[in-house]
């Protein structure tokens, strides 16, 4: 696939990715997120990638039964690179990660931007009494602080380290965005802990259950406050997994003053990334996630 370098083309990048997703590039480099075992681990597996869905075109991956969470970095090209950095946690309802779909490919458009794709490959379910976002959190925070840490050695711009998720891993990453104050586990007595985990912008696309099924209010683990990040949601109002997880979620971000911008789009459905769906426009959501990094400063006019 041949990578777009330049905002004038984004939809010509959600083009190109829905007719080429299978052929995307390898990360540059794959690294570890934690030096050993991750926290409550006794294993260090990657995950083993699921069968194809023969109805689905083009396909995606979906990674399952990781306890080895990774970091896969996408870099843009030299000429174009800005220090800006974004962690991406795609979707599938924790029981796998979508590592292209919403992983590799975002990381390919962020790059066009000349920003840093990290993906990651975060902890997936694992049967036990824990909240599903438990392990996924851990990662996510784990993930923000690598990536601070590694700032000057990876040539990255510390107060520009983003935050992107998908479905499930919008809703991971709403709350590391949110509980940025208390780690999901012990710190370690490493440089990596010693950087904050707290994100300086996020975007969430069409993140799942934010809200309370019964009551229809934010969850009460999602504590909005001012210092939460300014963040960028997008959703459809056709979405199963309804949409008024991302209109609370603003809501919440406007009544503490923090700044944000909401898409809500009519069709679109759900699990889309950056591919079109017949009868919706909601493949034109880069083209404004762009200007709101541009507006916001946190990626060049």
């Amino acid at each position: 696939m041949q990578r777009v370098r330049t905002p004038l083309l984004l939809i010509g990048l959600c083009l190109a990715v829905a007719c080429h997703a299978a052929s995307g590039r390898d990360p540059d480099r794959v690294v570890d997120l934690w030096p050993g075992l991750a926290p409550g681990e006794t294993t260090r597996h990657p995950g083993d990638t699921l069968p194809r869905r023969p109805d689905e075109n083009p396909t995606a991956t979906r990674i399952t039964n990781i306890t080895l969470p990774q970091l896969e970095i996408f870099e843009p090209e030299p000429a174009h690179r800005t220090g800006v950095a974004v962690l991406i946690m795609p979707g599938g309802a924790y029981n796998y990660v979508v590592r292209d779909k919403e992983g590799s490919e975002p990381a390919e458009w962020l790059n066009g931007l000349g920003i840093t794709g990290c993906v990651l490959r975060y902890r997936t379910k694992d049967g036990s009494d824990r909240p599903l976002w438990h392990r996924p959190v851990q990662d996510g925070q784990r993930a923000v602080s690598l990536l601070r840490s590694r700032a000057q050695e990876w040539k990255l711009d510390a107060e520009k380290i983003g935050l992107l998720g998908f479905s499930a891993g919008g809703q991971a990453a709403a709350l590391v965005a949110t509980r940025f104050d208390r780690r999901a586990y012990a710190a370690a007595d490493d440089e990596i802990d010693s950087a904050s985990c707290r994100p300086d912008y996020v975007l969430l696309l069409y993140p799942w259950q934010l809200i309370h099924e019964e009551s229809q209010m934010l969850k009460d683990e999602l504590t909005v406050s001012p210092l939460t990040p300014p963040t960028f949601l997008v959703h459809a109002h056709d979405d199963a997994a309804t949409s008024l997880s991302s209109v609370l979620f603003y809501t919440a971000i406007k009544r503490n003053n923090v700044p944000g911008e909401l898409h809500i789009y009519e069709a679109g459905g759900h699990g889309y990334g950056l591919r079109p769906v017949e009868g919706s426009e909601i493949n034109t959501w880069p083209s404004r996630a762009a200007g709101w990094l541009r507006r916001r400063r946190i990626v060049g006019r």
